[in-house]
């Protein structure tokens, strides 16, 4: 089975362009203010409408007002939604689209109970938890944590890199893997190099 690709923290026309060139499957806006990959519901909109067809979009928001979040979602057509907070079930289902939900891995961590939690996810991220960032930490957690029996809602991040992506894929055989730090210059701007090299090592396995 093919292991699925998002490209996250996309902040730049250039960058989502040379993530579909690259064959990924989606691309992520993360609509947080705190973090220094937010882009401007604008600047999202303006993205989405020079993609090609067939590339997912996915929105990216840490305890969102609801008010803020379905502001957003007039604006950008956003296909799946990724919460990465502390957000609880019935906010994460009100909004009539599909969504994800982040899992902070570290040691200690039930993901278990996250799964029962949010059975309707459509797939769980399993990030490294980070108390300064909700996500694109560039660190990775013990994969050994990961639970079980989960198949295609299981989605990889957390410190994913070109250089150990095949290494992931091989040991934990995740539905997709999720990067965001992994192929970037610099925060929220991406290397269309490190990007190629990251779809080579996933298409390699």
């Amino acid at each position: 089975m093919r292991t699925r690709v998002k490209i996250c923290g996309i902040t730049r026309i250039e960058d989502a362009l040379a993530a579909a060139d690259a064959g990924a499957d989606a691309i992520g806006f993360v609509f947080d203010e705190r973090s220094p990959r937010y882009i401007e519901p604008q600047q999202a909109h303006a993205i989405v409408l020079a993609m090609p067809p067939f590339i997912g979009v996915v929105g990216l928001f840490v305890d969102a007002p609801e008010e803020q979040l379905r502001q957003i979602l007039t604006s950008v057509p956003l296909g799946l939604l990724q919460f990465h907070g502390r957000e609880a079930p019935d906010q994460c289902r009100r909004y009539g689209r599909p969504y994800i939900k982040a899992v902070h891995m570290r040691d200690g961590t039930e993901p278990a109970q996250a799964l029962r939690l949010y059975g309707d996810a459509a797939g769980y991220v399993f990030d490294t938890y980070s108390p300064d960032e909700a996500g694109g930490s560039g660190r990775r957690f013990d994969w050994r944590w990961l639970p079980q029996g989960i198949g295609r809602r299981l989605i990889l991040a957390g410190g994913l890199t070109p250089e150990n992506v095949a290494e992931a894929i091989r040991e934990v055989r995740p539905f997709a893997v999720d990067v965001s730090s992994g192929v970037e210059r610099s925060k929220g701007i991406k290397d269309a190099g490190r990007i190629e090299a990251f779809m080579r090592s996933v298409a390699g396995v």
